[in-house]
């Protein structure tokens, strides 16, 4: 299917994570149904995903930047909007989840909140007269965490649930503008983070079955790719009436019925 994404400026927050993250994984699809990638993150990797998509042909650029720093994506979004003068979609994607629970400090808390939530608001802020300009969307990455807790990271379930208000927000906001605001909601997919994060478990191996085994469909992960497909196509004009939703990606693991679980 053709998403009518040639060309279009997409820019993606947190895209330079490793390969296979989910950021960067977007950023890969978007190229690959010619869009053109604007990658915003801290991580120097970004400037090597850049020059990939470069050499494609691509008029890929990286925007390094912290997003904890609201004066740093004020700046990105002024490079973004003086090179191309337009942002058809704005992916806020970046997300850590930290592990600031009630035991952290205030400032490891608020910490969690400026990379999670507080960069999605200044992100979309800066770079909503580019968006208006292009009749352009937005699509926020959640994660399960921000409907159904997950103990030990109060910070991280703020900040998701404070994103999931922000989409329906904004879909108000910006109706009269013709702009949708949608979100993507995550719940356990295969990412190189995950991955590493499983390496650190003692019983490891029996901990991701017992993960697996809860996830109704097919049991088994979603991937970034499945992820990636369903952001591409949130964006594009195939969904064009579709706004303030939260459209979960998760195999069933979230919303579906119990019973399922019922060996």
């Amino acid at each position: 299917m053709d998403l009518g994404l040639k060309d279009k400026i997409v820019v993606v927050t947190g895209a330079a994570g490793l390969k296979g993250s989910i950021g960067e994984t977007i950023v890969q699809a978007l190229a690959d149904e010619g869009a053109v990638p604007v990658i915003v993150c801290r991580n120097d990797r970004g400037i090597g995903y850049a020059q990939e998509l470069q050499d494609k042909g691509i008029d890929s650029i990286f925007v390094k930047t912290d997003l904890a720093d609201p004066v740093q994506i004020e700046k990105a979004a002024k490079v973004i909007g003086e090179k191309y003068g337009r942002i058809d979609a704005l992916i806020n994607n970046v997300g850590v989840n930290d592990g600031a629970g009630l035991d952290a400090s205030i400032d490891d808390f608020m910490w969690s909140l400026k990379l999670n939530l507080v960069s999605f608001f200044a992100m979309t802020k800066y770079c909503l007269p580019y968006i208006k300009k292009a009749k352009g969307n937005i699509l926020n990455i959640g994660s399960k965490v921000g409907l159904t807790g997950q103990g030990g990271t109060s910070g991280y379930a703020a900040s998701k649930g404070g994103v999931l208000g922000l989409t329906r927000e904004w879909a108000v906001d910006l109706i009269s503008d013709g702009i949708r605001c949608n979100a993507i909601i995550i719940a356990e997919s295969w990412t190189p983070a995950y991955e590493n994060w499983i390496k650190t478990l003692d019983n490891g191996a029996e901990k991701l079955k017992s993960i697996v085994e809860k996830i109704p469909l097919e049991n088994r992960m979603t991937t970034p790719k499945e992820i990636a497909d369903q952001c591409l196509f949130t964006i594009s004009n195939k969904s064009s009436h579709t706004t303030g939703q939260f459209i979960t990606v998760d195999g069933g693991y979230v919303n579906l019925d119990r019973s399922l679980l019922t060996e």
